[in-house]
């Protein structure tokens, strides 16, 4: 049931070799980016919105205190009652897991915006669309890169999940069909390249992070 070291890693070169890496990573990225995008534009949006509007932000803040919280994967099977036991589901379930870390964190970054900035902006005649593009929006960007980086691993993990419980190619499903078939190398195998997969994720992301804030002072340490 423990396998030897080298058959795991012999494993994971056959996986390379044929392919099925490459195919169950691209199905398993593909779901965890689509739905973490979505996540994003509709995450700053509103969280924008409820800094500019308080009826906007006396409907969502509520709605953001419960649904924080709140395990996502327990949604599941309702989006599969909703949209069927195939991507869109699973994307969805994906985007409604990582919008409250983004929207939150978003909330918190215009919310601390020094006042002194946007009175100065204001007092040399800019209009509120150019306040919110060229003050709001950087100077809440490492809070909202910083809802981006929570989301991001959390969107890989209610992917791997989904494809587990849902089956299908996938990273997840890999794993489910080693499980079914007693395949204990393959199981092994499958959570190194989860890891893997997810390490390159979660890198990628720190790289965007110091790239979007190189004027930032964090950038210095």
């Amino acid at each position: 049931l423990l396998p030897h070291v080298p058959t795991v890693f012999r494993q994971v070169g056959v996986d390379l070799v044929t392919g099925e890496f490459f195919l169950n990573a691209a199905f398993t990225l593909y779901r965890a980016l689509s739905g973490f995008a979505i996540a994003a534009v509709v995450a700053v949006t509103i969280a924008i919105a409820m800094y500019r509007y308080r009826i906007v932000n006396w409907f969502f803040d509520p709605i953001l205190s419960i649904g924080f919280p709140m395990p996502k994967v327990a949604f599941l099977p309702v989006f599969m009652l909703w949209l069927g036991a195939y991507d869109a589901s699973k994307i969805t379930l994906i985007a409604f897991a990582s919008f409250f870390a983004i929207a939150v964190n978003t909330v918190a970054g215009t919310q601390g915006v020094d006042r002194f900035l946007i009175w100065s902006a204001r007092s040399l005649g800019a209009s509120e669309p150019k306040i919110l593009r060229t003050v709001i929006l950087p100077a809440a960007m490492p809070q909202i890169l910083t809802g981006f980086q929570i989301a991001i691993p959390l969107a890989m993990i209610v992917t791997i999940v989904a494809e587990m419980l849902m089956g299908g190619i996938g990273l997840g499903g890999s794993m489910i069909r080693a499980q079914r078939f007693a395949d204990s190398p393959g199981m092994f195998a499958s959570l190194l390249e989860i890891g893997f997969t997810g390490f390159l994720v979660i890198f990628s992301m720190r790289w965007v992070r110091r790239q979007l804030l190189t004027w930032h002072e964090e950038a210095k340490h």
